[in-house]
Formats: C-alpha cells, sequence, structure tokens
C-alpha cells in the first residue's frame, strides 16, 4: 500500500487501508449522534431544544390585528369584583356581555369540577341539613336557585367551549359526567399513538351537561421545565378529545370535523383550509410570536362594566380564563419565562389561523442522518488530506454555518422545523476529534523525539567516556559497573527518605548517564604518570589530582554549546567533586559535608568502592570483604555517613552489579595494603 500524503497531517503516514477506515469511522460516529438526536437522546435533544428558542425569539412576529382575544381574570379583577373564586353567575354574566359582541367562538379555560357553594339552592340544603331550616326565596328570576344550572344554560346558549381535565396517574369513577368533545376526528387515525388518559376532571353535571363542547387544558412541558409542545389530542375511553385551542378554534372555523392527514411534510391535523402539523403523539409545536404582553387582552373587571370596545371581541375567538399569580398558570417559554397558560391558548389559535404552527417534516430524518454522514465524510476527508487546523476550523465553521442557516430558513420561511442539533453536534465532535488527535500525534512525535535526543545525550556522553577509558585501558569495565552503583546507591537514599528533595526521577537517571564521565579530566593527565605502574611520586600525585579539574573544564566548556536544561551539569558535579572528602580533606577544593554535591558523594563510594577491587596498573584487587571493611573505616572521614551506609545497605546489589559487568580477566585476591588502598581513594 502507498502511504497517503499527509506531510502536514497531525498523525504519521496512514496507508490507504488505515485512511479508509479513519473515513468510515468518522461518518459512522457522525451518525449514530444524529441517531441519538432522533431518538431525543440528551446531549442532542438540548441542543435541539436550544435551537428552536433561538429561532422561536429570532422569527416572532408580532401583528396589530389579532385573531384571539383574552379576557382575563386578572389582579385587578380580583381586587375589583371580589376574590376567587367568582360565584357562577359572574362567569354566567361575563359571558353574556361577551357573547351579545358576537365573538366567533368563546373558550373557558376554567374548570367547575364541584358545585356553587353560594348557590341558593345549595345554601337551603346547607341549612337544612346544619339547622332543620326549610328557607325559601321568592322574586328570583328562573334559574337563579342554582349558580351551577345558571352557567350551564348561559354557556350552552353562546356555544361556549368548556374545559376539562384529563389524568395520566389515576381513574375516575365511571358514573361521572363525561364531557363530550363536540368534534371528531377521521383521516389516518391509524399513525396517531395518542397519550390514553384513564381519569378525567369534567365539569359539575349541571353545567357538563348543558355544555355540547369541551378542550381538555392539559399541558406537557419538556425535561427542562420549558412549554415547547402543547398536546392537540388525548384519548379517554376510547375517545379522541381536543385541546381547548383546538376545539375552540374548530367552532370558530365552523369546522365539526378534522382530518388527520400524512404526507411528505409529516402527520398534521386538517381544519378546515389550515394545516396543523403534530407528531403520532398529538403534540404541536408552540409558536409564539410575542411575549405575554404582545396578545390582545381584556380585563374581566373592563367587560364586566362595559368599559372596552366592543370592536376588540367581535369576530374573534376569545378565550375567558385568569392569569393570576395565584392561580399558578404560568410558565416558563423561549419568549417568557412567566407565559399566562391563558395566552398559550390564544398563541395556538392565532398560530393555526396563520398557518404559523411549526412541523417536523416526515423527511427530516433522512435529512438529518444524511447531514451527519455529510459531515463525518467531510471533516475526515479534511483531516486526512494534511489541512491545518486553522482551514479545518474554518471548513467545520462554514459546514455548521450552513447546516444552522438552512435549518433557520426552514422554520422563517416554511414552517418546518428540522432538527440541526445532530449534525452540529457531530461537527463539534469532529473539531474535538482533530484536536485529540492532533494532540496525540504531536505527543507521540515529542515522546519520539525525546527518545532521540536521550539517544544523542547517551552517545555523547558515552563518547566522551571511550574519550577517557582509551587512555585507561585497564579499567573498560569500570564505567559501566560505577554508572549501575551510583543508580542503585541513589534509589536506596531515595526509599530511606534521604535527600528526597534532590533525588527526583529525573536527577536519578542523569546521574546514571553522567556517572561514566567522573575520570574525563584524566584526558589531561600524561601517560607516564597515569599508566605508572607503581606508587606515584609526590609531584605526580599532585598532577594526578588536576584530573578532577581538568574534567570539570572539559564538560563545563562542552555545556556552554547546549540550550535549554544542560544534562552536563551533573556530569560536571561529579568530575570535579568525586574525590571531595566528607572532613575537606579531599580535592580539588577542599570541599566539606554538604558542600560537596551530593552527585560526587555518591560517585565517591562507588568509584573508590570499584577501585578497590578492580586490578590496577598499581595493585591487585581487594576482595568485597576487605573492601567493605576498609570503607567503613572511611565512614565519616572519606564518605557521607548517609551515602555509605545506604550502600551498604544494597550490598548484594553491588556484589551483583560487580559480577555482570566483570572485566575481560578475573580479580586475583590480594592482602590489603593501607598504602594501596589511600592511592585507590585518590586517583
Amino acid at each position: 500500500m502507498h502511504p497517503l500524503g499527509l506531510a502536514n497531517a497531525p498523525l504519521r503516514e496512514l496507508t490507504a487501508r488505515q485512511g479508509a477506515g479513519m473515513l468510515l469511522a468518522a461518518v459512522a460516529a457522525s451518525m449514530l449522534i444524529g441517531v441519538a438526536g432522533l431518538l431525543r437522546m440528551a446531549p442532542v435533544a438540548q441542543l435541539d431544544a436550544l435551537l428552536m428558542d433561538g429561532f422561536q425569539r429570532q422569527f416572532a412576529t408580532p401583528v396589530s390585528m389579532h385573531e384571539a382575544v383574552v379576557v382575563d381574570v386578572d389582579e385587578v379583577s380580583l381586587a375589583s369584583v371580589g376574590q376567587w373564586p367568582w360565584p357562577r353567575y359572574r362567569i354566567a354574566t361575563l359571558i353574556e356581555r361577551i357573547a351579545a359582541q358576537k365573538p366567533a367562538a368563546i373558550g373557558l379555560d376554567i374548570g367547575f369540577p364541584e358545585g356553587d357553594r353560594v348557590s341558593l339552592s345549595n345554601i337551603q340544603q346547607a341549612y337544612k341539613r346544619d339547622f332543620g331550616l326549610d328557607l325559601a326565596f321568592t322574586g328570583l328570576p328562573d334559574g337563579m336557585q342554582d349558580n351551577d344550572g345558571f352557567l350551564g344554560q348561559v354557556a350552552a346558549r353562546a356555544g361556549v367551549v368548556g374545559a376539562t381535565y384529563f389524568y395520566f396517574d389515576h381513574s375516575t369513577r365511571k358514573e361521572s359526567a363525561r364531557p363530550r368533545p363536540g368534534v371528531s376526528f377521521d383521516g389516518r387515525m391509524d399513525l396517531l399513538d395518542l397519550p390514553d388518559a384513564p381519569g378525567v376532571m369534567a365539569d359539575a353535571e349541571p353545567i357538563a351537561s348543558q355544555i355540547r363542547s369541551t378542550g381538555f387544558m392539559n399541558v406537557r412541558p419538556d425535561a427542562d421545565g420549558v412549554l415547547r409542545r402543547m398536546p392537540m389530542l388525548i384519548r379517554h375511553a376510547g375517545v379522541v378529545y381536543p385541546s381547548l385551542a383546538l376545539a375552540t378554534t374548530m367552532r370558530a372555523l365552523q369546522v365539526g370535523a378534522g382530518t388527520i392527514e400524512s404526507n411528505a411534510s409529516g402527520l398534521a391535523i386538517r381544519v378546515g383550509s389550515h394545516r396543523l402539523p403534530i407528531d403520532a403523539a398529538g403534540n404541536a409545536l408552540l409558536r409564539l410570536d410575542a411575549k405575554p404582553s404582545g396578545y390582545a387582552s381584556l380585563s374581566a373587571v373592563d367587560v364586566l362594566s362595559g368599559n372596552f370596545d366592543p370592536q376588540s371581541i367581535r369576530g374573534k375567538i376569545v378565550y375567558i380564563g385568569s392569569s393570576a399569580v395565584g392561580l399558578n398558570d404560568i410558565h416558563e417559554t423561549a419568549l417568557d419565562a412567566r407565559f399566562p397558560g391563558l395566552k398559550t391558548h390564544a398563541a395556538m389559535s392565532e398560530a393555526i389561523l396563520r398557518d404559523r404552527v411549526a412541523g417536523i417534516p416526515g423527511w427530516s430524518q433522512g435529512a438529518v442522518l444524511g447531514a451527519c454522514a455529510m459531515i463525518g465524510a467531510l471533516l475526515a476527508a479534511a483531516f486526512l488530506a494534511g489541512i491545518g487546523a486553522a482551514g479545518f476550523v474554518a471548513i467545520s465553521a462554514l459546514a455548521g454555518i450552513a447546516l444552522l442557516g438552512a435549518s433557520a430558513a426552514l422554520f422563517a420561511r416554511a414552517a418546518l422545523l428540522v432538527p440541526a442539533g445532530g449534525p452540529l453536534l457531530a461537527v463539534g465532535v469532529m473539531v474535538a476529534a482533530y484536536f485529540l488527535l492532533r494532540l496525540a500525534g504531536e505527543t507521540r512525535r515529542a515522546r519520539l523525539w525525546r527518545r532521540k535526543l536521550e539517544n544523542a545525550r547517551q552517545v555523547t556522553i558515552e563518547s566522551m567516556a571511550a574519550v577517557a577509558e582509551t587512555r585507561d585501558p585497564e579499567t573498560g569495565a569500570h564505567i559501566k559497573r560505577t554508572q549501575h552503583y551510583v543508580r542503585a546507591i541513589a534509589e536506596e537514599l531515595k526509599r530511606s527518605g534521604h535527600y528526597t528533595e534532590i533525588l527526583t526521577e529525573e536527577f536519578i537517571k542523569l546521574l546514571f548517564l553522567s556517572a561514566p564521565l567522573h575520570d574525563i579530566g584524566k584526558v589531561g593527565v600524561p601517560d607516564g604518570i597515569l599508566l605508572k605502574p607503581g606508587p606515584l611520586s609526590t609531584d605526580e600525585m599532585t598532577i594526578m589530582k588536576k584530573h578532577a579539574e581538568f574534567g570539570r573544564q572539559i564538560i563545563f566548556s562542552t555545556a556552554k554549546s547546549i540550550e535549554g536544561d544542560n544534562f552536563l551539569v551533573i556530569a560536571a558535579e561529579i568530575a570535579g567533586s568525586h574525590h571531595e572528602k566528607w572532613d575537606g580533606s579531599g580535592y580539588p577544593l577542599g570541599l566539606a559535608g554538604q558542600d560537596i554535591p551530593l552527585s560526587g558523594r555518591i560517585m565517591a563510594a562507588a568509584d573508590i568502592y570499584d577501585a578497590l577491587i578492580s586490578r590496577r596498573c598499581y595493585k591487585e584487587p581487594f576482595t568485597h570483604a576487605d573492601s567493605i571493611a576498609m570503607m567503613s573505616a572511611m565512614r565519616g572521614t572519606t564518605f557521607d555517613p548517609a551515602v555509605l551506609d545506604a550502600f551498604f545497605r544494597i550490598e548484594p546489589t553491588i556484589i551483583r552489579i560487580a559480577q555482570e559487568f566483570r572485566d575481560e580477566q578475573a580479580p586475583v585476591a590480594a592482602p590489603p595494603v593501607a598504602e594501596a588502598a589511600k592511592e585507590a581513594a585518590l586517583v
């Protein structure tokens, strides 16, 4: 396979098969996001909801001429006429005043499940029951003794659409009054999967028996508490009931039956010449074109007192209800956090009559999945083509803008809501994946570069150590042994809690790498002294001692050309201080105690031990036991006690290292010689 051209790509070169696999994976991942959106799963569902809210706010178009008006039993009405609940005759009077102006329809957004306690007939019954008194009232108009019956008569005469409420958590008695829907539905009913309510709250029998048409008041906010959809149809006891908004609008249009139809735009209820998009559960999107103040409203007290313009309700759909805070019929919506439920009915009627209810078309599922697949393929191809970060972000942004623009245009111009949350989230996921892959690639390259750098550093140190080794051929394995000794000693010091602030993992690593350079300064010592087979004279020893300073200067001169964190600093410390002694009697500077770099103190123990057990041109090797005894005698004078104690604690490890990296010629034991031990410590 030929590698794909990825000179600018964030990952290593991929084969054609790997590239195809990445492309398919991106498409599959994007389509999975689309499927999650179609199933209304988080977080795609939340993104779709936010987009819908944004479209609602952006494309709201308030109108000056309204098709629906609310007569509101508001705070002013309650303060003027009396607190809630009002007597039923007062509601009846309000209906009569409205009906006199010939509205297109009246919807009553108030339920009356119990009898009116201030009804005269109820008062008579209470006095008879509690006190055994028979009260009689004379001079009353017909029906005024029974407020509920009177309200029922007035509502029936005015053709009012009554209100009901369905329960989904419990059932109600079958013998209770059943509300009458007043309208019917036909067509593709088989495509609906309506919620089936086992219980109902209907008006008291004197009212319910006279009202010929009802609609339910149920609302169903989304999981986040925002009202975005309103149920239009609910099934109860085998009968399909309309919402209050739908029933009242159908009455205004004088349509007795709605037809369920299905086409490319999805499911809908055909109401006369209007089409109301719904989903299979009978829900319609709530289309709001203004805040609550933007919908026509009259105060109930003004209607009761005749203080209103009759033209404001003539030929209009009128809803009677209350926006009073205490009645708690307030909902959070995209346009306002406190939208009265009364006005949501008016908003829905306005949207139906103006054909502005947005629907989710049947082809939207295919469009969403197709858009997700295209997003995955496009952005994966851009990645594989090696497009840089700025170009990739630009392509992603253009794709997102195109998606958002197309969805917004469909909502504004065709009242179609095509959920763009899935494709937009796919864009976001692809961008995140791009940068994660770039990060992974950069991390991998950085790791490879560090490995090469470490190799180069090791080669540099070994090359410099090899120079010293060529001058001192008898100590070829000495470098390897001391290198492993110092690491073992440092790790033991750290384990035992000594110098932990210095002995980091990086320090121990550099200590191991730098140890071979401890005698690099011997390149400056003449061969006659360096290779002398016997003890050195005083003058020769003076020259030999200079190798520590030579080593420090050689390494520092090399280090000057290296920028950044210089790995040769520890090497210079070791070369210049591994002959210093704890009591200050060492060379070249006569440092004592903690003034001696820790790297030099550790190297001193490793170097002297190896010098003792190894053959030198001036001595035979000592046994391990003799070497340990001699070093123990130098505790606190030559050696840092903590370092020497750590050395002793890992004696088995020291022996193993000495055997693993032993000289080619096996060592020959020799008796302890104090002078030889002293010279071993000096050179």
